[in-house]
């Protein structure tokens, strides 16, 4: 899809654009594969805030994804290609011979009328699903597990796409979209093509008020406010905090580990993902 600028009437539409919406063909979804969607506002059972900044935004309904594709060797054929508020990709939905209809990622390149398969051995083509272990070395591929039969774990957001690099043993190295190297089992089912609606990226905002439709409301800095509020507040006049970033509550924000010790998966990184420091 391409990106859509509109004459700045005013200053959010100067500054902001947005996608074509080329590439849909429909607005409908499929009701069957529709469920409700409850909002939380950041907070969790006892309805305390456990994620800052959350709140309002449009409602919507959730599309029910088939990351598994475990109808095998039955042919779909594509019936549209819609929009889905839940994720930055666009979704395609599938109809199959059996009667059934399932929603997919849309892969890049797909349209109306494509046949897809999903099987142990089907041709390398946009849309198909296959195990690791026979999929040709170069092919770019998304929506790829990290365990057999769990669904598509990694490499599922808009324009995202990973390569097959090696196969060695019972494991195949894949180059993901950070630049890290990564050993996944040559039984992980993954699906051919690059995940559709690339220039997604590209789309600028404009005005605060698209962030408060998505959900997202204000973040104010820990500085601007009062020392009852947050530990970097007070001072008189403007202040750099006195101490290292954190949160309300005190933890760190820069330089702390976040991720959980995992040595089942971390054996499986052959090169860490690119720092961001050194992309430029």
């Amino acid at each position: 899809m391409g990106i859509k600028r509109y004459k700045p009437t005013t200053n959010g539409r100067r500054l902001g654009t947005v996608s074509d919406f080329s590439e849909l063909t429909t607005s409908t979804p499929e009701r069957s594969l529709l469920l409700p969607l409850k909002k939380t506002g950041g907070r969790n059972s006892e309805g305390k805030i456990t994620v800052r900044h959350r709140g309002g935004g449009n409602k919507r309904k959730y599309r029910i994804i088939d990351f598994k594709r475990n109808k095998y060797d039955i042919p779909a054929k594509v019936a549209s290609i819609e929009y889905d508020p839940n994720r930055s990709a666009n979704i395609a939905l599938l109809h199959y011979v059996d009667g059934e209809k399932r929603y997919i990622l849309a892969p890049a390149g797909l349209t109306v009328g494509n046949h897809i398969l999903s099987g142990e051995r089907v041709d390398p083509q946009i849309g198909n699903c296959m195990p690791l272990k026979n999929i040709h070395l170069g092919i770019e591929i998304h929506n790829i597990e990290l365990r057999p039969g769990e669904g598509g774990k990694i490499v599922k957001s808009a324009g995202s796409v990973a390569r097959v690099l090696a196969k060695e043993d019972n494991y195949v190295q894949i180059v993901l979209p950070s630049g890290e190297i990564r050993k996944i089992f040559h039984e992980c089912r993954a699906t051919v093509g690059q995940v559709g609606n690339t220039d997604h990226m590209g789309n600028r905002l404009g005005k605060a008020g698209r962030n408060r439709w998505k959900g997202r409301r204000p973040h104010v800095r820990g500085t601007a406010m009062n020392p009852v509020a947050h530990p970097m507040g007070g001072g008189e006049g403007r202040s750099h905090g006195g101490r290292h970033p954190c949160s309300p509550t005190g933890v760190l924000s820069k330089g702390g580990k976040t991720r959980k010790r995992k040595a089942v998966s971390n054996k499986f990184i052959i090169r860490r993902r690119k720092s961001r420091r050194n992309k430029g």
